[in-house]
């Protein structure tokens, strides 16, 4: 019987994953410098649906010393279900120190401010001699000479932009919000389709707000609100270049609108956005 990908990929979330990557990878906080390896791998802990860094300690610049009271960063929501089963996972914005298997607490120091917390070593051999470090800690990050914004890309994961004709309506609580015969439709691993369209196919006025989020695929993107709901659509500006198929266009969320694709109208999925 055929296995279908997306299923053993699912399968997989419970479990502690890497990938080793053969990227140079550093790190810097206020300008000093932590790490700085050709060794990386990314660790994705059980439950997490984006990876981290994980370094050999030797690459470690910084002084890493043992921190087992500090919890680390909790901010942001724990598990979360996603998709028709109601998996949980852990998202982007589950803090760094919502650790799902066993391991120690680190924290990182340069002589200033120590980073607590921002290092994780899990107790696994395939991992032994790695330090997880948490993404938000460092002030920069790069992949060779570029860098590096959001989180660790991840490999398996891809953000394919395709031009289409079909026509998509877009509304809430039947008022018209956005008609177009030239959406550009998004295909995101593990996300829905979204469809950004041009600004001249909005019918509503959307009000920008001052919420900002970033992609580590796509950029930095800005949000707009119309029809009574609050950042219900967003556009990337100046997106990063594998996204410049999507500059100045506006996706909104289709778990919070209705959408009818060709006239066939779609049930609003399931996702940490809902």
């Amino acid at each position: 019987m055929a296995l279908r990908v997306g299923d053993h990929l699912a399968a997989s979330l419970p479990a502690l994953r890497h990938e080793p990557i053969a990227r140079r990878v550093r790190a810097w906080s206020g300008g000093t410098l932590l790490l700085d390896s050709s060794r990386a791998a990314l660790v994705w802990e059980p439950g997490r649906v984006v990876p981290q860094y994980a370094v050999p300690v030797d690459d470690v610049v910084a002084t890493l010393t043992p921190d087992p009271g500090y919890a680390g960063r909790r901010d942001g929501p724990g598990a979360v279900p996603v998709g028709p089963a109601g998996a949980q996972v852990l998202t982007p914005e589950t803090g760094f120190g919502v650790h799902s298997t066993p391991g120690a607490v680190l924290t990182m120091s340069t002589g200033a401010a120590p980073l607590r917390g921002a290092a994780f070593r899990p107790e696994d051999p395939d991992l032994a001699g790695h330090v997880v470090v948490d993404f938000a800690g460092p002030d920069t990050w790069w992949e060779e000479d570029e860098p590096v914004v959001g989180h660790p890309r991840d490999p398996y994961h891809r953000v394919d932009a395709r031009r289409s004709s079909r026509h998509v309506r877009i509304s809430a609580d039947g008022v018209l919000l956005a008609e177009s015969r030239t959406p550009t439709a998004v295909f995101e691993t593990n996300l829905p389709v979204r469809h950004y369209l041009p600004r001249a196919d909005l019918v509503a006025d959307l009000a920008p707000s001052d919420t900002v989020t970033t992609c580590a695929y796509k950029g930095v993107a800005s949000y707009l609100s119309a029809g009574g709901l609050p950042d219900v659509a967003w556009t990337y500006p100046q997106p990063l270049p594998d996204a410049t198929p999507l500059a100045g266009l506006v996706a909104f969320f289709d778990e919070r609108v209705d959408v009818e694709i060709d006239g066939v109208a779609l049930a609003r999925p399931r996702t940490p956005w809902s």
